[in-house]
């Protein structure tokens, strides 16, 4: 295998995502302590983050709403 120099090998960003088309606005929200537990639990077992979870749902719930 072939060796890389440290200047040749990029580091994965980390931070923010670029603005564009799909970027998301901050807000802030009151969960119940029990909800967010089982939202972590619920993320946790299908390996994404909880923030990434509630979005899911909301976006789904949008969509069907219509």
């Amino acid at each position: 295998m072939a060796r890389r120099s440290a200047s040749s090998v990029r580091a994965r960003r980390v931070g923010r995502p670029p603005l564009g088309r799909s970027a998301r606005e901050l807000i802030a929200i009151r969960l119940d302590p029990d909800v967010l537990r089982a939202l972590r639990v619920e993320a946790t077992r299908a390996g994404i983050g909880y923030q990434t979870l509630i979005h899911q749902l909301l976006a789904a719930h949008v969509r069907r709403s219509g």
